[in-house]
């Protein structure tokens, strides 16, 4: 087997603890060749699609991948934002304020970001935190919900880049924190500074990307650690049963899907009288293509078009401070037992990683 380069050994190098933050992905731009190339490894993994590569391949490379990226395209393009795709600005503020607040909380550690497809990859930002001395590292999938379909593939592609790794840290990997209390607290902040300003709905619908069915039959927890997730936060917002709704969304192919599905059900609420609804997507820790443009934009119209009046779309956790504060709970809880603490001289580093970190945090 053939090893990935790795500088000598520093003898006396003080060991550092790394976290890496990883997100789904998304193209570099919002045009059809950037858009193939980002579909080309998200839908070329099988765990998002579980059907023999020999059955798949000519289906993906033959007619999805020559159709569908330009339709794709155009819709990256009415959320695209100056400072490039909104879950890439998210995710890299999400690492550079957690590194913040760990500091103030006295913890030196490296924090990355990554992208499970498209850039920046995996294996580059666990070698970049290995040259920067990182001999543990934590990595922290941004999906609350366990899944094989995105959680596992995060696994993967960390043990992927450890079989072609000569010197390996110390890994520890975070699974779920679908029912950890500072992030329902998170959420529920959330919608509760919205209903402050703009009232409360008939309706609040809690949205979260679709599955196959399949895969709940065949042992994947997902489906019941969205349920729970809603679960607690109604009962932490005192909603009864009635006014909150848990759908799927971003259904993709012919194959049955969680249900019930999110637009249909939509559109059914509208044509039974309700007036108007909010809808949050608990299972997005970012705002992206499937909340900003399929929600906020296609379910809105979906809703409006059927008779609704009102149409609330409630964005992601994002930058919010308890849900920063949330991860850095998390991950300080997952490194226990890990030094995290300034090492001799290095205390002017610590100043300076809280100073990026507030004065990030000053500007939203």
């Amino acid at each position: 087997m053939k090893f990935r380069p790795e500088p000598p050994h520093q003898h006396g190098r003080p060991a550092r603890t790394g976290v890496l933050l990883v997100n789904l992905g998304t193209p570099d731009a919002p045009t059809a060749p950037a858009v193939r190339r980002y579909l080309a490894e998200f839908l070329g993994d099988p765990r998002v699609v579980e059907i023999p590569a020999l059955v798949w391949k000519p289906i993906l490379h033959g007619i999805i991948l020559r159709t569908r990226p330009a339709k794709s395209a155009a819709k990256y393009a009415t959320i695209w934002t100056p400072e490039g795709s909104p879950l890439a600005v998210w995710t890299a503020r999400q690492a550079a304020l957690l590194r913040g607040y760990l500091g103030e909380r006295g913890h030196r550690v490296l924090v990355r970001h990554a992208m499970r497809y498209g850039q920046p990859g995996i294996a580059s930002q666990l070698d970049a935190l290995k040259a920067e001395g990182a001999e543990r590292v934590l990595v922290l999938p941004l999906y609350p919900q366990y899944s094989g379909t995105t959680t596992a593939s995060v696994f993967d592609a960390v043990q992927a880049w450890a079989r072609s790794t000569r010197r390996l840290p110390e890994l520890r990997f975070v699974n779920r924190y679908h029912d950890e209390p500072l992030y329902i607290e998170a959420l529920a902040k959330r919608l509760l500074n919205h209903w402050m300003a703009h009232g409360r709905p008939e309706r609040l619908v809690l949205s979260f990307h679709g599955v196959p069915r399949r895969t709940l039959e065949l042992g994947d927890p997902y489906h019941c650690e969205c349920r729970k997730t809603a679960r607690l936060l109604a009962a932490r917002l005192g909603l009864s049963a009635q006014e909150v709704v848990v759908t799927f969304q971003s259904r993709f192919g012919k194959a049955e899907w969680l249900k019930p599905y999110t637009e249909p059900t939509l559109v059914e609420l509208a044509r039974g009288g309700v007036r108007r609804v909010d809808v949050a997507c608990p299972g997005f820790t970012s705002d992206c293509l499937e909340t900003l443009e399929e929600i906020a934009q296609e379910a809105r119209e979906a809703f409006l078009h059927a008779g609704g009046q009102e149409f609330h779309y409630v964005p992601c956790l994002n930058d919010q401070p308890e849900w920063i504060a949330a991860l850095c709970h998390i991950a300080m809880r997952h490194m226990a037992g890990w030094p995290t603490q300034p090492v001799p001289g290095d205390e002017a580093a610590l100043e300076q990683q809280r100073g990026r970190a507030l004065a990030l945090g000053a500007q939203h």
